[in-house]
């Protein structure tokens, strides 16, 4: 199961280079999370400072 970013994004970028199969792109008013690359490994979620990625 995929990991999303939710509205509380604040588009920082800290979790592009967290993430190690490059899943995480920026969208018209957050980060997106592609969930036919996401593996789940969770690395994008201790680098958001405002814990707005989830497990969905």
């Amino acid at each position: 199961m995929a990991h999303v970013i939710t509205d509380d994004c604040v588009c920082c970028g800290s979790c592009i280079d967290a993430c190690p199969v490059e899943a995480i792109s920026e969208g018209d008013s957050k980060y997106v999370i592609d969930a036919d690359k996401c593996v789940d490994c969770g690395a994008c979620v201790g680098e958001c400072p405002s814990e707005a990625i989830k497990p969905a």
